[in-house]
């Protein structure tokens, strides 16, 4: 539990007040854990796709990347559809329909990862208790292929997906969204994701966010502030 004073600087409390002043405390308690995916919920290793297929369509190393930027980018926040990734991406690469095939299992079994097995049971442990969710970097057909893979939507109460509101990490946006859709303040949640502008994004926010190194780490922290 943490207590911020109303007009304190940072939220921090102040009490310099003058003689018969009242000071109005706020209590402010962790109402709701959120979670990152990839390299979280999610352990995503590199398997050398982009070498893998660079190779095979001999592409000159950073190729692949360069051609497909922009569908990269567009398909990160749901202004094109799987059709138009599916079609840029032939044009751009020049594969065939069964290497398409090929080309896209491979970049959704290097997305997707293995579960994380022990953060996973461990998110599932918090509720009821907490509100619990998902903020994630993602890309369109995301949420049905994990879905499928981890149930993801089974798992915590609200899922915010960047190919479904049209903003990624660390845009301010979504995290006021995250917080509108779990019900809670800022101060209320703790955050969790492996990268560090994701963090700071969270921390300028509001939110308490800790950055992922490994789950012991992880779940020590969270539950420290918890403890709070």
């Amino acid at each position: 539990m943490r207590i911020a004073a109303a007009a304190g600087v940072l939220g921090r409390p102040s009490f310099d007040l003058a003689l018969g002043a009242t000071g109005i405390m706020i209590v402010m308690t962790i109402q709701a854990i959120v979670f990152d995916i990839g390299g979280v919920l999610e352990i995503n290793p590199d398997l050398g796709v982009t070498d893998s297929w660079e190779s095979r369509l001999g592409l000159a190393p950073g190729a692949l990347n360069d051609r497909t930027r922009d569908v990269g980018r567009d398909g990160s926040i749901g202004m094109i559809s799987e059709a138009v990734v599916h079609q840029a991406v032939m044009k751009r690469l020049g594969l065939g329909e069964h290497q398409l095939t090929e080309f896209m299992a491979d970049i959704w079994r290097e997305y997707l990862g293995t579960a994380n097995t022990e953060l996973i049971e461990y998110a599932r442990r918090l509720r009821p208790r907490y509100r619990t969710g998902i903020l994630s970097n993602s890309f369109v057909g995301a949420r049905e292929r994990e879905q499928a893979a981890y149930g993801f939507e089974d798992l915590v109460d609200e899922i915010i997906y960047s190919h479904e509101c049209g903003m990624s990490k660390p845009d301010p946006g979504i995290y006021a969204l995250t917080c509108a859709r779990l019900g809670v303040e800022p101060a209320q949640i703790v955050f969790l994701d492996d990268t560090e502008t994701c963090v700071e994004g969270a921390r300028q926010a509001g939110i308490d966010a800790v950055l992922y190194r490994d789950n012991a780490q992880a779940i020590r922290d969270i539950e420290d502030l918890l403890a709070l």
